[in-house]
């Protein structure tokens, strides 16, 4: 694919990231207090293949958030509550991603969308985002670690042996990203085929056992009555989908007894936050894209089927659960972080089915296991953009000759031992705490690309740029990033709406403090630097971009059975 005449007409050929020449920003020929960085630092090298870049993708995403987290929804909820809650998120991720995926197709280059925001939008709003979601991600590799670890109490109780099996978690985690990309992206490879063909499995047994398949032959049934927000069912009672009756399709927050109405929609907006945790990491396709073979080509393919997977498997995950255990099952309130609080364990484990249970909790390890992998990938790739622009200490862009960032790797890695804090309760304490403070990062990850996105949208059209030129654009956009906009403000705001019925000053700064965080180094970088907002007319988007030509590898035709089935599956 070639870019039209006027696009072709702004390209200097010879400031491609990929040639290594040394190249200002257009706006920087007025004012040299934008100079962002010297295009030939980005050493990074392009090793990941298509099928790393779609397991990357799905690996960071199905996670235990899926498999652990879908049984605090339907507590939380109710099964119709939390599917209908899982489906609004659903289309705020899908917004992120295709605003993601349409710039990163336009410039796959390290930095990703905080480089993206202060390229396009103002360079303080990429200092911040960029930092928020350097720690966001480097604090939930302890969570992860962590999360791992606790799985691992499910065949030994023993308390003492946790530190030592936190500190082979850590090595492992940290040696698979110091021997380089390809490394990385073969064992989430690995890990995601696991992950793939455990909620499978565990679909078709959960539809199996409902239709009385298991050895106790005990069939579920299909019953449900009208009785919505409101609490009234009017009489009228048809057969649906089991437990939906008793206890009913919706479940309340207990914040408000005396409304049930008010109550049960409050027991909606908790797992709406608790569900845009479980999507958010659909973004390491983006991060990934300056080390990856045919970028704009396997970055778009990602996006259009990535989405999808998920999407299929967190909904039909969703109402299988909800299928097999009641939203008030006392199992369901447990909180031991192994398999045991699986909705599918507890239905497997009522069914008579000894084994499984065993089974999924290691592929939950699994799946704890490679989510830290892969936020210790993410947080060295955003410093070593951050680096890259002057934004982060210079250091942290030192590569070695095979293209791994080691400063920023090295440096990420040191947060995976903060999973130690774990093994002592009181700082388990202070460690939770910095936990907590990261619980909005992600959603401003969320934000920040929707709304750079909009900028991006904005300069496209004022400079005569064609986005249907671009490998990848979206037909729905920019009312999709509208869209993800608002709901995601909304989420942001809503973070900690429980501490209002019941106030006390740890839980609310716990929820909110994000917030003033990320507008602190927003104004500080902007005063320091007095930097500005971008207008359409300054925005730059040749300097430093390689062309479609650099960057693509032309595309073998599967010829044989095989090949043909592959391409269909990567």
């Amino acid at each position: 694919m070639s870019r039209s005449k006027d696009y072709d007409e702004k390209t200097d050929h010879d400031s491609s990231v990929e040639k290594g020449a040394v190249h200002d920003y257009v706006v920087q020929q007025t004012d040299n207090r934008y100079h962002f960085d010297a295009a030939d630092l980005d050493h990074v090298q392009r090793k990941l293949k298509q099928r790393h870049v779609q397991m990357i993708a799905i690996a960071g995403t199905l996670g235990t958030g899926l498999f652990l987290g879908s049984g605090h929804a339907l507590q939380g909820a109710g099964p119709l509550g939390a599917l209908i809650a899982y489906t609004l998120v659903g289309t705020t991720a899908y917004a992120s991603l295709c605003a993601v995926g349409e710039m990163t197709s336009h410039a796959p280059i390290s930095g990703t969308f905080p480089h993206f925001a202060a390229r396009w939008v103002d360079p303080a709003v990429g200092f911040a985002v960029g930092w928020n979601y350097f720690y966001t991600n480097a604090i939930s590799v302890p969570v992860e670690i962590t999360a791992a670890g606790i799985l691992l109490t499910f065949w030994d109780s023993n308390t003492n042996h946790q530190a030592g099996y936190t500190a082979a978690i850590c090595v492992c985690a940290c040696a698979i990203n110091i021997f380089g990309v390809r490394w990385f992206g073969e064992s989430e490879f690995v890990f995601s085929i696991i992950k793939l063909l455990l909620i499978t499995v565990l679909i078709i047994t959960g539809l199996v056992i409902d239709l009385g398949g298991g050895p106790n032959h005990q069939r579920l049934g299909f019953h449900v009555s009208f009785r919505f927000l409101n609490g009234s069912d009017h009489g009228r009672t048809r057969r649906a989908s089991g437990y939906w009756k008793t206890p009913g399709p919706f479940n309340g927050a207990d914040l408000e007894p005396q409304n049930i109405g008010l109550d049960r929609f409050l027991g909606m907006l908790s797992v709406l936050v608790q569900a845009a945790f479980s999507f958010q990491g659909m973004e390491l396709v983006a991060i990934a894209a300056s080390e990856t073979q045919s970028p704009r080509r396997n970055i778009a393919k990602a996006v259009r089927r990535v989405f999808w997977r998920i999407l299929l498997f967190y909904l039909l995950g969703l109402l299988i659960t909800g299928m097999l255990v009641p939203y008030d099952d006392p199992n369901l309130l447990q909180d031991s972080g192994t398999a045991a609080e699986s909705p599918y364990v507890i239905a497997i484990t009522r069914a008579g089915i000894k084994v499984l249970p065993h089974i999924i909790n290691a592929g939950i390890f699994t799946s704890a296991f490679s989510a830290g992998n892969s936020f210790l990938f993410c947080a060295s790739r955003v410093l070593y953009g951050l680096a890259l622009r002057g934004q982060a200490p210079k250091i942290f862009t030192y590569c070695t000759k095979n293209g791994l960032p080691l400063a920023a790797v090295l440096a990420s890695s040191c947060f995976a031992f903060l999973s130690f804090m774990n093994v002592s309760n009181g700082a388990a304490t202070v460690f939770n705490w910095f936990v907590n403070l990261s619980t909005v990062g992600g959603f401003f990850s969320w934000l920040a690309m929707n709304v750079t996105y909009i900028f991006f949208y904005r300069g496209f059209r004022a400079q005569g740029l064609d986005r249907k030129k671009l490998v990848y654009h979206s037909s729905l956009q920019p009312y999709l990033s509208y869209w993800g906009t608002a709901w995601i403000t909304f989420f942001i705001l809503i973070n900690g709406f429980a501490v209002f019925w019941d106030f006390n000053a740890a839980d609310f700064l716990t929820a909110y403090i994000n917030i003033p965080i990320f507008f602190a180094l927003y104004v500080g970088y902007k005063v320091v630097k007095r930097t500005k907002i971008w207008k359409p007319h300054e925005m730059d988007f040749v300097t430093g971009i390689p062309t479609v030509e650099e960057t693509e590898i032309p595309e073998t035709p599967p010829r044989s059975f095989k090949e043909k089935v592959f391409a269909v599956l990567f």
